[in-house]
């Protein structure tokens, strides 16, 4: 049940942020960027493909392996846009994602109780100097580590196996990237909120799934925070927590 309430909550959140216009506006501007950047990533990388392919696999003089060497050319391609995809993805979150995704959970947040958690004494800089600090151990090192973990399965017997778990500890951090936002704007210390994320596996593997499919994820990515504010605002049943400024170690934390 928990796994597929994670799935309604990513297009409930799709759904509001579709109809609310500053959640779309904001949405729509992410997904443009990413989009921006995927392509600026995109066309550097296939400038490659012909010396990558060169280097993989000279191209064949005989006609009857010809047809190998143009499948071989297709994956390749493909593989170095999905690698441009990935990229892309982890430079939008550090240089400015993670600002928007925070604003967007925070118009939820307003929407639903009226009022948002702040930082008290807390310069905007520093506050996001500490949104970006959570990124890392949070989305950036999981996703990077289930992406090579992926490719060093595909060299052994056991590759679809460690593909398919690979891909569901993706889903689970990027699910955890748009649920933590809230107890991580509330400072909550990062084992509390860590423990929270292993106690609630089969409702992030629910969110994050649709965030593995091609095209689509970039989309749902977009306005996933809206979905994840939802849901945390309902499993603490809008409570509004005591505010408490921001310190050296949390930034740290």
């Amino acid at each position: 049940m928990n796994f597929i309430q994670g799935i309604r909550y990513n297009f409930r959140g799709l759904i509001l942020g579709i109809k609310t216009p500053k959640l779309l506006f904001w949405g729509i501007f992410r997904f443009c960027v990413v989009i921006l950047i995927t392509i600026i990533s995109a066309s550097l990388i296939l400038m490659y493909h012909q010396d990558i392919l060169g280097f993989i696999w000279t191209k064949p003089a005989s006609h009857w392996i010809l047809w190998l060497w143009y499948i071989l050319s297709w994956l390749l391609a493909v593989c170095l846009v999905s690698i441009s995809t990935v990229i892309s993805y982890l430079i939008s979150q550090i240089l400015f994602s993670v600002a928007v995704m925070d604003h967007m959970s925070r118009i939820t947040e307003r929407m639903i109780r009226g009022e948002t958690t702040e930082a008290e004494s807390a310069s905007i800089l520093k506050t996001f100097g500490y949104l970006v600090s959570q990124e890392i151990p949070r989305t950036i090192v999981p996703v990077v580590l289930s992406i090579l973990i992926m490719i060093i399965g595909w060299l052994t017997p056991l590759g679809p196996i460690v593909a398919i778990f690979s891909s569901a500890v993706a889903a689970v951090f990027l699910a955890w990237d748009n649920t933590d936002l809230i107890p991580a704007r509330q400072l909550i210390p990062f084992r509390t909120r860590f423990r929270t994320l292993s106690g609630t596996l089969p409702f992030h593997l629910g969110f994050g799934l649709p965030f593995l499919i091609p095209v689509l994820n970039i989309l749902l990515l977009s306005f996933a925070p809206v979905g994840a504010t939802l849901y945390h605002l309902n499993r603490t049943n809008n409570p509004l927590p005591q505010k408490r400024p921001l310190k050296n170690h949390d930034v740290m934390a």
